[in-house]
């Protein structure tokens, strides 16, 4: 597929990911070149030819800084090289916890990035599992929106077990969890928390029965594991049989994986949107990539990607 009218290139710390959905759409991963400079300053530049292309560049903006403004300077780098267009593949979109003002004076850091990437140059974003779905409408070009859902159902069925309830470890994941729960026709309960500051909870109550349930919390985003871990806690002290977990994105601050180690949780199973590289027994992660190579195949061929969406 060297003559493909389409590019698959990648920012750093995402090639991981890429040389995964480069393997699966059956084309090698573009060659570009990201020098650093003593100042902390780096630049990009392609290896190859782009005129006329359409050019997919593979960059979760996961922490540090540096992954989003490697990616602005790759959209910019292809815009000035004659792209025929630029295709955002953000797995995971950082800064997506700050849509909106929750308090005065703050900044509404997803729309910022928005605005950033569109200024950049980007023709299309293809993302997965957004904090908040309204964060599509702060773009003004076209947003695929793909779920984990589609790998996590598979995963749900492997657990084969006739006691399953689903959790939500607080009131922000009801959709959520709301949607496995129908999907499945099994019950659904609910984490209450009250929080002092970011990362502290003060109070946590669940709302609905567990006893001798095995439940499965379900999230978007696990940063430092307190919350999920103490749901977890909570629901083995009111009587579950056994606690699992599953998340989009394991962002894992630490101390996160020390956590989730001493916990009551079986195992907790991410996706691979962000690389996880600390050692941990009972974190699992199944990968994506396919999803988005047939999203990057479905684009390439203006085919719809609403078989994508299993829930």
């Amino acid at each position: 597929m060297d003559d493909a009218p389409f590019k698959v290139f990648s920012g750093t710390n995402s090639r991981y990911l890429a040389e995964k959905i480069c393997a699966s759409l059956g084309c090698p991963l573009g060659r570009m070149n990201i020098e650093h400079f003593a100042d902390g300053e780096f630049s990009v530049s392609y290896e190859e030819s782009i005129r006329g292309h359409q050019v997919f560049l593979v960059q979760s903006t996961f922490p540090s800084s540096d992954n989003i403004m490697e990616l602005l300077l790759m959209i910019d780098a292809a815009k000035r090289a004659s792209a025929r267009s630029i295709v955002a593949v953000i797995p995971y979109f950082g800064w997506a916890r700050q849509d909106r003002k929750d308090k005065p004076r703050v900044s509404i850091g997803a729309k910022l990035i928005a605005d950033m990437l569109s200024a950049a140059g980007i023709n299309r974003l293809i993302t997965m599992d957004l904090h908040a779905d309204q964060i599509q409408g702060f773009f003004n070009v076209p947003v695929d929106h793909l779920y984990a859902s589609a790998i996590f159902i598979e995963y749900i069925k492997s657990l084969n077990t006739e006691n399953l309830v689903i959790a939500t470890p607080d009131v922000g994941g009801t959709k959520r969890a709301s949607s496995y729960a129908k999907f499945f026709g099994i019950p659904m309960v609910i984490c209450y928390k009250l929080r002092k500051k970011a990362n502290e909870i003060s109070e946590m109550q669940i709302i609905g029965d567990v006893t001798d349930m095995d439940v499965l919390l379900v999230d978007d985003i696990v940063d430092t594991a307190g919350t999920i871990t103490k749901a977890a806690d909570l629901m083995l002290a009111a009587g579950a049989r056994s606690v699992r977990a599953m998340a989009s994105h394991a962002v894992m601050s630490d101390p996160a994986s020390t956590r989730v180690d001493q916990s009551a949780l079986t195992e907790i199973v991410f996706t691979d949107s962000i690389p996880y590289s600390k050692k941990s027994e009972k974190v699992k992660v199944v990968s994506v990539a396919d999803m988005f190579a047939d999203a990057i195949r479905r684009v390439c061929s203006n085919e719809s990607i609403s078989t994508l969406y299993v829930l």
